[in-house]
């Protein structure tokens, strides 16, 4: 969803106003450092799908690799983040937190405490929402698999997406990428690495479809952004990459808990 839909929804919203063969100007350095690490890591991710289960320690290695890559990623982006606020790539929110308009005072308290409330509804909310899928795809009748594939990165991700969309259309083109290729990182990453080590983490083929095409995408956008520019429509062809999702399995086996379908 990050690679594909989320990408393409970012050129619909400049479309009418830059054009097809318009400009994006991210900053190149840490869009390509975005890309870089998620390749390499999804990459790994996936060879882990062909490693059986009864070699535990090569299973066990590659997820700390993962780890370690995350950690290196972090590293990497904090040391880089004061030239880029310096240069102007910065933002702030519009308006003041929840709390605060609510008349509470704005400080590290009432912060770490919006900060709990909003965890303990992610929490609860993700468990209802796991529950809703597990009861509806017998009703459908499809692989809770395939159902989670195609709703969950996008009833999980999209919102916060739209964040890219409202930046993109106001010229922050850096924010805009950073927000889905960072969020990218994380999810080829850590989520991967504990798929790995706790889920069976086969080779089915619609798992496989979809690590397939989120290389793809990721790819093709390194490839652009190699050649020194992209433009409006490059984002367009990420988007098309969707359609060859498959829809249909009823009789795969499942894994709810692999995040490779969360990219």
């Amino acid at each position: 969803m990050l690679s594909t839909l989320s990408l393409c929804l970012m050129a619909l919203a400049v479309w009418k106003k830059r054009g097809a063969q318009g400009h994006l100007t991210p900053e190149k350095t840490g869009l390509k450092r975005d890309l870089d690490f998620f390749l390499a890591s999804f990459a790994i991710a996936a060879v882990a799908l062909f490693v059986p289960h009864e070699s535990p320690a090569m299973r066990a290695m590659l997820a700390v690799v993962m780890v370690l890559i995350y950690f290196f990623y972090v590293m990497l982006t904090l040391k880089a983040s004061a030239a880029l606020v310096k240069d102007g790539h910065a933002t702030e929110a519009d308006t003041p937190m929840l709390l605060s308009r609510l008349g509470l005072p704005t400080h590290m308290g009432t912060i770490l405490l919006q900060l709990g409330i909003g965890l303990v509804m992610l929490v609860l909310g993700a468990k209802g929402f796991i529950h809703g899928i597990e009861q509806a795809a017998p009703l459908i009748g499809i692989s809770a698999l395939v159902l989670s594939l195609m709703i969950v990165p996008v009833a999980t991700e999209l919102p916060e997406k739209v964040n890219s969309i409202l930046w993109i259309r106001k010229h922050k083109d850096t924010l805009a990428f950073g927000n889905i290729t960072g969020a990218m990182v994380f999810q080829g990453t850590l989520l991967p690495a504990i798929g790995v080590l706790l889920t069976p983490w086969a080779p089915v083929k619609e798992v496989l479809a979809g690590v397939i095409i989120t290389l793809i995408a990721a790819a093709w956008l390194r490839f652009m952004l190699m050649r020194g520019q992209l433009r409006v429509w490059h984002l367009a062809v990420n988007g098309g990459l969707l359609c060859h999702l498959p829809k249909h399995c009823p009789d795969l086996t499942l894994y709810p808990t692999n995040p490779l379908g969360c990219n």
